[in-house]
Protein backbone atom coordinates (compact mmCIF):
# COMPACT_ATOMS: atom_id res chain seq x y z
CA UNK A 1 0.00 0.00 0.00
CA UNK A 2 0.78 3.41 -0.76
CA UNK A 3 2.54 5.07 2.40
CA UNK A 4 2.99 8.87 1.81
CA UNK A 5 0.21 11.23 0.93
CA UNK A 6 2.80 12.85 -2.08
CA UNK A 7 2.61 9.14 -3.35
CA UNK A 8 -1.62 9.10 -3.55
CA UNK A 9 -2.97 9.66 -7.24
CA UNK A 10 -5.10 12.61 -6.87
CA UNK A 11 -7.91 13.62 -6.62
CA UNK A 12 -8.11 11.31 -3.18
CA UNK A 13 -10.34 11.62 -0.43
CA UNK A 14 -8.58 12.20 2.80
CA UNK A 15 -8.73 12.16 6.62
CA UNK A 16 -6.81 13.41 9.00
CA UNK A 17 -6.59 10.59 12.09
CA UNK A 18 -6.27 13.20 14.82
CA UNK A 19 -8.43 15.24 13.74
CA UNK A 20 -11.13 12.57 13.64
CA UNK A 21 -10.47 10.72 17.07
CA UNK A 22 -10.66 14.28 18.63
CA UNK A 23 -14.22 14.87 17.20
CA UNK A 24 -15.42 11.32 17.82
CA UNK A 25 -13.82 11.92 21.71
CA UNK A 26 -15.63 15.21 21.86
CA UNK A 27 -18.93 14.01 20.71
CA UNK A 28 -18.57 11.07 23.04
CA UNK A 29 -18.06 13.45 25.80
CA UNK A 30 -21.45 15.36 25.03
CA UNK A 31 -23.47 12.37 24.48
CA UNK A 32 -21.87 9.13 26.03
CA UNK A 33 -23.21 5.80 25.01
CA UNK A 34 -26.63 5.24 23.75
CA UNK A 35 -27.24 9.23 24.21
CA UNK A 36 -25.43 9.56 20.09
CA UNK A 37 -26.92 7.37 17.53
CA UNK A 38 -24.56 8.20 14.87
CA UNK A 39 -25.60 8.61 11.48
CA UNK A 40 -23.49 6.66 8.73
CA UNK A 41 -24.99 8.38 5.97
CA UNK A 42 -22.44 10.80 6.58
CA UNK A 43 -19.70 9.14 6.16
CA UNK A 44 -20.82 5.61 4.76
CA UNK A 45 -17.66 3.78 6.03
CA UNK A 46 -17.73 0.87 8.26
CA UNK A 47 -14.06 1.65 9.25
CA UNK A 48 -15.06 4.64 10.44
CA UNK A 49 -18.69 3.37 12.44
CA UNK A 50 -16.09 0.85 14.20
CA UNK A 51 -14.09 4.03 15.52
CA UNK A 52 -17.44 5.39 16.45
CA UNK A 53 -18.50 2.00 18.11
CA UNK A 54 -15.09 2.01 20.05
CA UNK A 55 -16.34 5.23 21.44
CA UNK A 56 -18.91 3.81 23.28
CA UNK A 57 -21.95 3.85 20.42
CA UNK A 58 -23.66 0.87 19.37
CA UNK A 59 -26.44 2.01 17.81
CA UNK A 60 -26.46 3.46 14.28
CA UNK A 61 -28.70 5.13 12.12
CA UNK A 62 -28.82 4.35 8.71
CA UNK A 63 -30.52 6.33 5.44
CA UNK A 64 -30.77 3.35 3.09
CA UNK A 65 -31.29 -0.56 3.11
CA UNK A 66 -27.83 -1.01 1.83
CA UNK A 67 -26.49 0.79 4.32
CA UNK A 68 -27.86 -1.17 7.02
CA UNK A 69 -26.81 -4.45 5.15
CA UNK A 70 -23.54 -3.02 5.17
CA UNK A 71 -23.55 -2.38 8.54
CA UNK A 72 -25.15 -6.12 9.48
CA UNK A 73 -22.27 -7.58 7.72
CA UNK A 74 -19.67 -6.05 9.45
CA UNK A 75 -20.79 -6.95 12.92
CA UNK A 76 -22.08 -3.58 13.25
CA UNK A 77 -25.58 -4.37 13.83
CA UNK A 78 -26.72 -4.28 17.79
CA UNK A 79 -29.12 -1.59 16.87
CA UNK A 80 -29.64 -0.18 13.71
CA UNK A 81 -32.26 2.49 12.66
CA UNK A 82 -33.18 2.87 9.28
CA UNK A 83 -34.56 6.55 9.44
CA UNK A 84 -36.39 6.70 6.23
CA UNK A 85 -39.85 4.69 5.04
CA UNK A 86 -39.84 2.36 2.68
CA UNK A 87 -42.31 0.10 1.12
CA UNK A 88 -40.65 -2.92 0.31
CA UNK A 89 -38.79 -3.67 3.60
CA UNK A 90 -37.87 -7.93 2.62
CA UNK A 91 -34.17 -6.80 2.40
CA UNK A 92 -34.54 -5.77 6.28
CA UNK A 93 -36.39 -8.28 7.10
CA UNK A 94 -33.84 -10.79 5.94
CA UNK A 95 -31.25 -8.77 8.26
CA UNK A 96 -33.45 -9.56 11.19
CA UNK A 97 -33.66 -13.13 10.63
CA UNK A 98 -30.12 -13.16 10.42
CA UNK A 99 -29.95 -11.73 13.77
CA UNK A 100 -29.53 -8.45 13.15
CA UNK A 101 -31.86 -5.50 15.46
CA UNK A 102 -33.25 -3.33 12.84
CA UNK A 103 -36.03 -0.54 13.71
CA UNK A 104 -37.84 1.31 10.88
CA UNK A 105 -39.27 4.61 10.68
CA UNK A 106 -43.07 4.47 9.60
CA UNK A 107 -45.08 7.35 9.19
CA UNK A 108 -48.64 5.53 7.16
CA UNK A 109 -50.55 2.73 7.18
CA UNK A 110 -48.43 2.00 4.10
CA UNK A 111 -45.47 2.04 5.75
CA UNK A 112 -46.63 -0.19 8.70
CA UNK A 113 -47.68 -2.47 6.15
CA UNK A 114 -44.55 -2.79 4.46
CA UNK A 115 -42.51 -3.59 7.54
CA UNK A 116 -44.97 -6.44 8.42
CA UNK A 117 -44.80 -7.64 5.27
CA UNK A 118 -41.24 -7.23 5.18
CA UNK A 119 -40.78 -9.48 8.26
CA UNK A 120 -39.60 -6.60 10.08
CA UNK A 121 -40.66 -6.66 13.99
CA UNK A 122 -40.01 -3.01 15.27
CA UNK A 123 -40.85 0.95 14.47
CA UNK A 124 -41.16 4.14 15.53
CA UNK A 125 -43.35 6.54 14.60
CA UNK A 126 -42.10 9.14 12.29
CA UNK A 127 -43.36 12.45 13.26
CA UNK A 128 -43.29 16.11 11.53
CA UNK A 129 -41.77 18.36 13.24
CA UNK A 130 -41.21 21.24 10.23
CA UNK A 131 -39.35 19.68 7.88
CA UNK A 132 -41.77 19.59 4.84
CA UNK A 133 -40.43 15.92 4.16
CA UNK A 134 -41.28 12.74 5.54
CA UNK A 135 -43.09 12.35 8.89
CA UNK A 136 -46.85 11.88 10.26
CA UNK A 137 -48.76 14.94 11.41
CA UNK A 138 -48.37 14.88 14.82
CA UNK A 139 -51.63 14.65 15.77
CA UNK A 140 -51.77 10.84 13.60
CA UNK A 141 -48.75 10.05 15.54
CA UNK A 142 -50.74 7.72 18.29
CA UNK A 143 -53.44 6.30 16.03
CA UNK A 144 -50.30 4.76 13.50
CA UNK A 145 -48.65 3.65 17.17
CA UNK A 146 -51.63 1.76 17.41
CA UNK A 147 -52.31 0.11 14.49
CA UNK A 148 -48.89 -0.80 14.03
CA UNK A 149 -49.00 -2.98 17.63
CA UNK A 150 -52.46 -4.05 16.56
CA UNK A 151 -50.28 -5.91 13.55
CA UNK A 152 -47.96 -7.31 15.34
CA UNK A 153 -45.21 -4.57 15.78
CA UNK A 154 -43.05 -3.17 18.08
CA UNK A 155 -43.36 0.59 18.69
CA UNK A 156 -39.83 1.64 20.31
CA UNK A 157 -41.31 5.54 20.27
CA UNK A 158 -40.72 8.04 18.34
CA UNK A 159 -38.42 10.49 15.67
CA UNK A 160 -38.15 13.75 14.17
CA UNK A 161 -35.73 15.70 12.40
CA UNK A 162 -35.33 19.43 12.21
CA UNK A 163 -33.06 19.02 9.75
CA UNK A 164 -34.42 22.58 8.20
CA UNK A 165 -32.56 23.75 11.56
CA UNK A 166 -29.46 22.30 11.31
CA UNK A 167 -27.60 25.40 9.74
CA UNK A 168 -28.77 28.73 11.52
CA UNK A 169 -26.52 31.50 11.97
CA UNK A 170 -28.46 32.85 14.58
CA UNK A 171 -28.34 30.48 17.40
CA UNK A 172 -30.40 31.94 19.95
CA UNK A 173 -33.22 31.73 17.30
CA UNK A 174 -31.71 28.34 16.51
CA UNK A 175 -31.93 26.99 20.07
CA UNK A 176 -35.90 28.27 20.20
CA UNK A 177 -37.01 26.71 17.38
CA UNK A 178 -35.32 23.29 17.95
CA UNK A 179 -36.93 23.53 21.49
CA UNK A 180 -40.40 24.46 19.41
CA UNK A 181 -40.11 21.62 17.73
CA UNK A 182 -39.02 18.82 20.34
CA UNK A 183 -41.89 20.23 21.62
CA UNK A 184 -43.90 18.96 19.32
CA UNK A 185 -42.21 15.61 19.58
CA UNK A 186 -42.51 15.14 22.69
CA UNK A 187 -46.15 15.89 22.80
CA UNK A 188 -46.57 13.21 19.99
CA UNK A 189 -44.51 10.73 22.13
CA UNK A 190 -47.02 10.90 24.94
CA UNK A 191 -49.79 9.40 22.72
CA UNK A 192 -47.07 6.84 21.09
CA UNK A 193 -45.11 5.59 23.90
CA UNK A 194 -42.12 3.46 23.99
CA UNK A 195 -38.50 4.07 25.42
CA UNK A 196 -37.24 6.27 22.08
CA UNK A 197 -37.41 9.66 21.46
CA UNK A 198 -34.85 10.32 18.35
CA UNK A 199 -34.22 13.51 16.41
CA UNK A 200 -31.10 16.36 15.60
CA UNK A 201 -28.24 16.04 13.71
CA UNK A 202 -24.56 17.80 14.32
CA UNK A 203 -25.80 21.23 13.96
CA UNK A 204 -28.52 20.91 16.95
CA UNK A 205 -26.52 18.21 18.92
CA UNK A 206 -26.39 20.26 21.72
CA UNK A 207 -29.94 21.36 22.33
CA UNK A 208 -31.46 18.07 23.07
CA UNK A 209 -31.58 17.50 26.75
CA UNK A 210 -35.23 15.71 26.83
CA UNK A 211 -34.65 13.07 23.45
CA UNK A 212 -33.23 9.89 24.22
CA UNK A 213 -31.00 9.74 21.35
CA UNK A 214 -29.43 12.37 18.77
CA UNK A 215 -28.39 11.22 14.99
CA UNK A 216 -25.64 13.04 14.46
CA UNK A 217 -22.95 12.30 11.56
CA UNK A 218 -21.37 14.59 9.79
CA UNK A 219 -19.47 15.87 13.28
CA UNK A 220 -16.81 13.06 12.88
CA UNK A 221 -15.61 14.80 9.29
CA UNK A 222 -16.93 18.37 9.06
CA UNK A 223 -17.69 20.76 5.87
CA UNK A 224 -17.32 24.02 5.37
CA UNK A 225 -21.38 24.70 5.61
CA UNK A 226 -21.09 23.05 9.50
CA UNK A 227 -17.68 25.38 9.74
CA UNK A 228 -19.78 28.28 9.88
CA UNK A 229 -21.32 26.95 13.27
CA UNK A 230 -18.24 27.30 15.12
CA UNK A 231 -19.22 24.11 16.80
CA UNK A 232 -16.43 22.48 18.52
CA UNK A 233 -15.19 19.87 15.99
CA UNK A 234 -12.20 20.31 13.39
CA UNK A 235 -12.56 19.82 9.69
CA UNK A 236 -10.66 16.26 9.31
CA UNK A 237 -11.92 15.28 5.74
CA UNK A 238 -10.49 16.64 2.76
CA UNK A 239 -10.08 16.20 -1.15
CA UNK A 240 -5.77 16.08 -1.91
CA UNK A 241 -5.60 17.64 -5.51
CA UNK A 242 -2.95 18.59 -7.80
CA UNK A 243 -2.24 22.18 -9.53
CA UNK A 244 -2.12 20.90 -13.09
CA UNK A 245 -2.30 25.04 -14.41
CA UNK A 246 -1.01 28.08 -12.84
CA UNK A 247 -0.89 31.78 -13.90
CA UNK A 248 -0.30 35.04 -12.69
CA UNK A 249 -4.03 34.98 -12.50
CA UNK A 250 -5.06 32.22 -11.48
CA UNK A 251 -4.18 28.32 -10.30
CA UNK A 252 -6.21 24.65 -11.19
CA UNK A 253 -6.65 21.77 -9.48
CA UNK A 254 -7.45 18.23 -10.47
CA UNK A 255 -10.76 18.36 -8.11
CA UNK A 256 -13.96 19.40 -9.66
CA UNK A 257 -17.62 18.70 -9.46
CA UNK A 258 -17.33 14.59 -9.77
CA UNK A 259 -15.14 14.52 -6.26
CA UNK A 260 -17.17 16.82 -4.54
CA UNK A 261 -20.86 17.47 -3.20
CA UNK A 262 -21.75 20.97 -4.45
CA UNK A 263 -25.20 21.21 -3.53
CA UNK A 264 -24.03 23.49 -0.47
CA UNK A 265 -21.70 25.62 -2.77
CA UNK A 266 -18.16 25.95 -3.50
CA UNK A 267 -15.56 24.50 -1.56
CA UNK A 268 -12.94 26.18 -0.09
CA UNK A 269 -8.90 26.17 0.12
CA UNK A 270 -6.88 27.49 2.63
CA UNK A 271 -5.29 30.91 1.69
CA UNK A 272 -6.98 31.02 -1.86
CA UNK A 273 -10.25 32.51 -3.20
CA UNK A 274 -12.40 29.59 -4.97
CA UNK A 275 -13.86 31.06 -8.31
CA UNK A 276 -15.80 28.16 -9.14
CA UNK A 277 -15.80 23.79 -10.21
CA UNK A 278 -16.10 22.12 -13.23
CA UNK A 279 -16.61 18.37 -14.22
CA UNK A 280 -12.95 17.77 -13.22
CA UNK A 281 -11.15 21.05 -11.91
CA UNK A 282 -11.39 23.94 -9.30
CA UNK A 283 -10.13 27.17 -10.01
CA UNK A 284 -8.92 29.42 -7.46
CA UNK A 285 -6.54 32.58 -7.15
CA UNK A 286 -4.11 32.30 -4.17
CA UNK A 287 -4.02 35.15 -1.69
CA UNK A 288 -0.14 35.00 -1.96
CA UNK A 289 2.00 34.39 -4.57
CA UNK A 290 1.52 32.59 -7.66
CA UNK A 291 0.79 28.69 -7.58
CA UNK A 292 3.18 25.90 -8.73
CA UNK A 293 1.96 23.34 -11.16
CA UNK A 294 2.37 19.84 -9.32
CA UNK A 295 1.94 21.35 -5.88
CA UNK A 296 -0.79 19.60 -3.56
CA UNK A 297 -3.80 21.61 -2.22
CA UNK A 298 -6.33 20.14 0.21
CA UNK A 299 -9.80 20.88 -1.08
CA UNK A 300 -12.41 21.20 1.89
CA UNK A 301 -16.28 19.87 0.61
CA UNK A 302 -18.93 22.34 1.77
CA UNK A 303 -21.15 19.45 2.21
CA UNK A 304 -19.48 16.27 3.45
CA UNK A 305 -22.58 13.75 2.92
CA UNK A 306 -22.46 13.53 -1.02
CA UNK A 307 -18.77 14.09 -1.24
CA UNK A 308 -17.88 10.54 0.34
CA UNK A 309 -20.78 8.79 -1.10
CA UNK A 310 -18.24 10.12 -4.56
CA UNK A 311 -15.53 8.01 -3.58
CA UNK A 312 -14.74 3.97 -3.53
CA UNK A 313 -12.16 4.95 -0.48
CA UNK A 314 -11.21 7.39 1.81
CA UNK A 315 -7.20 7.10 3.13
CA UNK A 316 -6.56 7.77 6.60
CA UNK A 317 -3.35 9.41 7.42
CA UNK A 318 -1.18 11.65 10.09
CA UNK A 319 0.71 14.08 8.99
CA UNK A 320 2.01 12.98 5.36
CA UNK A 321 1.79 9.23 6.54
CA UNK A 322 -0.87 7.32 5.26
CA UNK A 323 -1.95 4.83 7.99
CA UNK A 324 -5.10 2.75 6.72
CA UNK A 325 -7.14 2.64 3.53
CA UNK A 326 -10.61 2.68 4.35
CA UNK A 327 -13.51 1.35 1.29
CA UNK A 328 -16.21 3.20 0.98
CA UNK A 329 -18.28 0.33 1.63
CA UNK A 330 -21.96 1.69 1.99
CA UNK A 331 -22.11 3.46 -1.11
CA UNK A 332 -24.83 2.59 -3.61
CA UNK A 333 -28.83 1.10 -2.88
Amino acid sequence: MTRRLADLPTPALVIDSGALDRNIARMAEALPGDRLRPHVKAHKCTGLARRQADAGHYGFTCATIRECEGMAAAGLGTDLLLANEVLDARRLGALVAGGARVTLAVDSPETIEAAVAGGVREVVIDVNVGLPRCGCPPEDAGHLADLARNRGLNVRGTMGYEGHLMIVDDRVSQRRKVERAIEVLLAAHADVGGEIVSSGGTGTYDIHPLTTEVQAGSYALMDTAYARMHLPFRQACTILGTIIHADPRRAVADVGLKALGMDHGNPSIESADVLFCSDEHVTFVPHVGVATVGDRVHVVPAHIDPTMALHEAVWLVRGNEILDRWPIDLRGW
